[in-house]
């Protein structure tokens, strides 16, 4: 395994936000490296207790050693969607002190090249957060029908040129099927025209097709619904994204949550953002947003 790298972004104002207190009960959806985990682990002691998902087994062997201190945390490798049945296995029947949600992809497995996510390192067409499930990228991509390639691309990845990809995915895979990330990004430089953006011609389409193979989108929605009837009075949920998309989400589920006779008071009707100085030593996080509610 390459060596494991993530980022936690926000770290000290998603679980400032949590209100961490000896005693309570917390979990964080997305381990990752444990950098929202250590932060929480360290406010809960004695008796407090964490529960960390995460389907990445890289994530769970980094993030096992780095928190192997700490009695008080058990580490689930399952998705966070399955929330509600792990807890019942763990016999908890309330999240009584606060959820952290860290959205999208880690460092490490985008900049890992066997994971296949990245276009910059040529690697098979793979994207899956979970090694262990058996759809990947290249079912995407060498499967899907043209117009549901379309579809994927155009909202999972605002790609303006997604009809042109699309149909070049579909004539090229006639001929052989497109099994490397190069492959693939060659072939969207080929079928867009050139503009003056400076992101790379495929930055869009890899978006795309990583949060259909993982599901992202439809599995934060899900699991936020989930999640309410789990909180405590007084909980606090606190969801980190770094997309519109996901963003989007997050801020329709709490307005939703926070109408009249909803279960949730929320305190950011605009989303908090990185500092400048966080910005300067983790560039990528310019574009992370938090927003915070509390279940009443």
């Amino acid at each position: 395994m390459n060596e494991f790298k993530h980022y936690s972004v926000m770290t000290k104002e998603a679980t400032d936000a949590l209100n961490c207190q000896n005693g309570k009960i917390y979990v964080d959806a997305t381990l990752g490296g444990g950098g929202y985990s250590e932060l929480i682990l360290r406010q809960i002691q004695p008796n407090g207790r964490l529960v960390a998902f995460d389907v990445d087994e890289d994530a769970i062997k980094v993030a096992t050693k780095k928190l192997k201190h700490y009695k008080n945390l058990t580490i689930v490798k399952d998705s966070y969607t399955n929330i509600k049945n792990v807890l019942q296995i763990l016999n908890i029947e309330k999240i009584t002190g606060g959820i952290v949600f860290d959205l999208g992809a880690s460092l490490h497995q985008l900049t890992c090249a066997e994971r296949g996510f990245s276009f910059a390192k040529d690697a098979p067409l793979d994207m899956r957060f979970d090694q262990d499930a058996d759809f990947s990228a290249y079912d995407v991509v060498n499967k899907y029908r043209e117009n549901d390639l379309v579809y994927i691309f155009s909202n999972y990845g605002e790609e303006r040129f997604s009809k042109r990809i699309a149909k070049r995915i579909v004539e090229t895979r006639k001929k052989s099927p497109i099994r490397t990330t190069t492959e693939l990004a060659n072939l969207i430089i080929s079928a867009t025209p050139r503009t003056n953006s400076k992101l790379h011609p495929a930055t869009r389409v890899f978006q795309a097709i990583r949060i259909e193979v993982n599901q992202e989108l439809q599995n934060i929605k899900n699991t936020l619904e989930k999640v309410v009837p789990l909180l405590d009075v007084g909980a606090i949920i606190t969801v980190v994204s770094f997309h519109s998309l996901e963003d989007r989400i997050a801020k329709q589920f709490f307005r939703e949550h926070s109408n009249e006779g909803g279960l949730l008071v929320t305190f950011t009707k605009k989303p908090l953002t990185a500092s400048e100085e966080e910005i300067k030593e983790n560039p990528p996080s310019r574009s992370a947003k938090l927003r915070i509610a509390k279940r009443i």
